[in-house]
């Protein structure tokens, strides 16, 4: 299979250069063209692929090489990108900066030449004029592989300021493709963690994503950059796809009790005795705003009916829950709520104690503790959480320390850590993880059918990971 989609790279030489407006800006203008955009984001980050969603209609996915391996880059994108007419991914951090001391792994110039797409830089120019030459002259010759094919000026003051600053980018070989004012600025509040999600202000983000369009087609070339889109390479490959990934997965072991589950997930009708589809219940809504598209889709050709259900409203798990799903967000900006919630604290408790498969990663595990904050959680694990001043934030590799729902102990898996809150204590007597960085620690509860941690992973790279928590669902 051949991918040819058009595609480009939003890159940048730092964070805070404006990668976000002109990307989510880009994806906007292009899909009120009529054209089918595809939206993509390196790294884990789970906040700008949701104003990529808003911009484009379609889901936003994450392209990390770290979590899941630089041989899935292309195919997962060849997935997302099925059918579309053009592809926009935002880069990460600055174009060549990636996992710490891995050269360039899980950067964006790595995601860049794994899919053979040109780059175009978003400098910010306000306060330089003739070094800007300088600047991009570095960023296109440092690696030969990645092409920086244009850049688009952000932060520019007045049209002598542009006039200034592209003259100086003449000799440089490297096209200027836009220029955007300083002077318009588009509200995406941030907080602890980054942007505000796109679940937590729909109307108000709505009204950004129009003004990033705007700013962009005003300021940018996208005849030209649609062009060059199209110059991109083609892609060799199949793409990636759920049914395939979980059916190459290896088997569920066996049961605790010794038995093997005869009946492989997804068998059957729906609704048709022991192969029933089981009904997994993933949180929603604003206050558990991240998670990766794949998950889903993983569960769902695991054999899975997924059901999603918003904590902050809904006062019941959807009927006929026989497995959970708790991801990452942001917990503690609505513990209030969520403690208000008692019902649903409660339902949650009692299917965790009655030994139903539970999946949650950070904001999942603060929801499963006693308290946050000093508010009663759900009380399936005998631990307190709190907010904290430190940011905890890196790649991490993990090792299971015992057996889950998830994983078998000893299966390895890559993680990402993004939170400034503290679980005391961090390990129950059976901890999911043991990391070896930035210290060697074990970390997270294993307890009955429920596995908490604070470690977000990508299931596309231990697809194992779904097939075994649906058959748990089955068996349990």
């Amino acid at each position: 299979m051949v991918t040819s989609v058009p595609r480009l790279v939003i890159a940048a030489p730092s964070s805070g250069s404006g990668k976000t407006t002109v990307a989510t800006g880009l994806m906007a203008a292009f899909a009120a063209r009529g054209l089918a955009v595809s939206p993509h984001k390196v790294g884990p980050d789970y906040i700008d692929p949701g104003y990529h969603a808003l911009a484009t209609g379609r889901a936003g996915r994450n392209l990390d090489a770290y979590l899941c391996g630089t041989e899935l880059i292309a195919p997962l994108f060849a997935h997302g990108a099925r059918g579309c007419d053009l592809a926009v991914v935002e880069g990460v951090m600055g174009l060549y900066d990636g996992a710490a001391g891995q050269g360039d792994l899980a950067s964006t110039a790595q995601v860049a030449k794994l899919l053979r797409a040109p780059v175009v830089l978003v400098v910010d120019a306000s306060s330089q004029s003739r070094s800007v030459a300088a600047l991009v002259h570095g960023f296109a010759s440092w690696d030969p592989g990645v092409r920086v094919a244009g850049v688009i000026l952000n932060k520019v003051g007045s049209d002598r300021h542009e006039e200034m600053l592209r003259e100086a980018l003449d000799a440089s070989g490297v096209p200027v493709l836009g220029a955007l004012r300083r002077t318009a600025q588009v509200d995406t509040p941030s907080r602890h963690l980054g942007l505000v999600p796109v679940a937590e202000r729909r109307a108000d983000a709505v009204d950004a994503v129009a003004s990033m369009a705007a700013q962009v087609r005003h300021g940018c070339d996208l005849d030209a950059l649609f062009a060059l889109a199209c110059g991109a390479g083609e892609l060799s490959g199949a793409a990636w796809d759920a049914a395939g990934a979980v059916a190459s997965a290896p088997p569920c072991p066996r049961t605790p009790d010794g038995r093997t589950d005869p009946t492989p997930a997804g068998a059957g009708e729906r609704g048709t005795g022991p192969s029933r589809a089981p009904r997994v219940a993933v949180a929603g809504g604003a206050a558990f705003t991240f998670s990766y598209a794949e998950h889903a889709e993983l569960l769902a050709a695991a054999g899975a009916e997924v059901v999603v259900f918003d904590p902050l409203r809904d006062e019941q798990l959807p009927e006929g829950t026989v497995g959970l799903v708790i991801g990452g967000g942001f917990p503690e900006v609505y513990a209030s709520e969520l403690s208000a919630n008692e019902p649903l604290r409660k339902a949650v408790a009692e299917l965790a104690f009655g030994g139903a498969p539970v999946a949650a990663e950070c904001a999942g595990l603060l929801y499963l503790s006693r308290e946050l904050d000093g508010r009663p959680m759900c009380g399936v694990l005998d631990a307190t959480a709190r907010m904290d001043e430190r940011l905890t934030l890196g790649y991490r590799d993990a090792v299971a320390v015992s057996d889950s729902v998830l994983a078998a102990a000893g299966t390895r898996m890559r993680g990402h850590e993004f939170h400034r809150t503290v679980v005391e204590p961090g390990a129950g007597a059976a901890p999911a993880w043991g990391v070896r960085a930035p210290r060697p620690r074990v970390e997270g509860f294993v307890q009955r059918g429920v596995h908490a941690s604070y470690l977000h992973t990508h299931w596309a790279s231990v697809p194992g990971v779904a097939r075994r928590f649906v058959e748990r669902c089955l068996t349990s």
